[in-house]
């Protein structure tokens, strides 16, 4: 008989979204014909922009002529969508990249579970405390994770607290990893580190021999200046890390799939006898085996972002939701919740009121004021007592959340 994967079984049984959704159906069953506000999911609300739409319409023709169809494309991502994306993304910034260090793919989410698949299950991951979960639940599933303790750690990851008390920005580990997360600007907490910040944590890897896993995806949320799009705009970072990038809450492509992944030629990691490895070069070849590459037509959407008309659409869509997120936060800071995040990106990190617990607090929420959030303690020990909600809703519903807030407080 086949034996399975034991490190599965050591998965907690539902994802925290599921247990989100379960409850929510619970109440519609309860409370049939209630509107609900969703703002827990980081789902958008706005269609794709109609430059990525006629893209859409102009690939898709394309494979219907025999002399412009394409079949198998390359694994990596064609060279059109990756030379765009280091002459708008990176060189503005004063990045210098190659195209062969862009691997376009079906979104941020499947590259930052899969890239364990080139690094060791011998590796100590450090996380920052709250956390994505995707981060802790691929370790566990890679064999990395150890046991998990009735504090709600698993003994072999680090965690790193980000909390009111260090204004979330995590310090400098104690005991050294291997690996580190760092998702920045933050999900959930929509905080950023500045230039001085994140420096200080590519010193640190380069010192030690570290890699640093960067996901970027809500970079193009930032709005201070002196907050880096790129973990590439510090010196020396070519050599210890890997960047992470989604279009989708960028351009809106949740439901059409498309991000990228940069491993620099400059990053190499040891193998057992101590010899350095390109990362790049064992990415690469990961691909090339478990990866068919990303639809043709989507990367012509992707390619399309970048185009005149279609950055002008992105920032109006980006300024949408960022209303959204001043909405929420500056009137939620009127009628008395600590609030944070909200400024370099989506998310509304709110302290519960009284002391409440992160699901008590959603219990609340859904079943007083119809509202939906995501509780603190499902990205980590730390988000224990806080409440994440998004700005990816409608504007409507942002201004009636609000409203329903403030009757419930006084």
């Amino acid at each position: 008989m086949a034996l399975i994967n034991e490190n599965f079984l050591n998965l907690s049984e539902d994802y925290l979204f599921s247990d989100i959704a379960k409850k929510v159906n619970a109440f519609n069953l309860l409370h049939p014909g209630s509107k609900i506000i969703r703002l827990g999911v980081g789902d958008v609300s706005l269609p794709l922009p109609t430059s990525v739409i006629s893209a859409l319409h102009t690939s898709v023709d394309e494979m219907a002529d025999i002399s412009t169809f394409r079949g198998y494309g390359p694994e990596q991502g064609y060279n059109f969508l990756r030379e765009t994306i280091v002459k708008n993304d990176y060189e503005p910034r004063g990045v210098i990249l190659d195209p062969g260090e862009i691997f376009i793919s079906d979104g941020a989410k499947s590259d930052i579970g899969n890239i364990g698949d080139i690094l060791s299950r011998d590796n100590r991951i450090a996380v920052t405390d709250p956390v994505y979960p995707v981060y802790i639940d691929t370790n566990i599933m890679g064999g990395r994770a150890g046991s998990f303790s009735s504090t709600g750690h698993w003994s072999n990851i680090i965690y790193i607290p980000c909390t009111a008390e260090n204004r979330f920005v995590p310090e400098l580990p104690e005991e050294r990893p291997d690996v580190i997360y760092l998702c920045y600007p933050n999900n959930p907490t929509g905080m950023a580190l500045s230039r001085k910040e994140l420096k200080k944590w590519v010193n640190y890897a380069l010192e030690n021999e570290i890699l640093i896993l960067f996901d970027a995806a809500y970079e193009a949320y930032i709005s201070d200046d002196d907050v880096p799009h790129s973990i590439y705009e510090i010196k020396g970072a070519k050599e210890i890390a890997i960047e992470f990038r989604s279009f989708s809450k960028t351009a809106g492509f949740t439901g059409l799939r498309c991000g990228f992944t940069v491993i620099p030629e400059e990053l190499k990691c040891r193998s057992l006898k101590g010899e350095l490895v390109s990362l790049n070069h064992l990415w690469n070849r990961r691909q090339c085996t478990k990866f068919n590459g990303t639809a043709y037509m989507v990367q012509r959407a992707a390619e399309s972002v970048y185009s005149p008309i279609g950055k002008i659409q992105v920032r109006n869509m980006i300024k949408y939701y960022m209303r959204n997120a001043r909405v929420l936060t500056e009137n939620l800071r009127e009628i008395g919740l600590e609030v944070f995040g909200g400024v370099n990106a989506p998310y509304i990190w709110i302290k519960s009121p009284d002391g409440l617990s992160s699901w008590k607090f959603f219990d609340r929420l859904l079943f007083e004021r119809h509202i939906v959030g995501t509780p603190g303690v499902g990205f980590g020990p730390s988000g224990e007592g806080y409440l994440r909600l998004t700005a990816f809703g409608k504007y409507e519903d942002s201004l009636e959340a609000v409203e329903r807030f403030k009757d419930w407080m006084i």
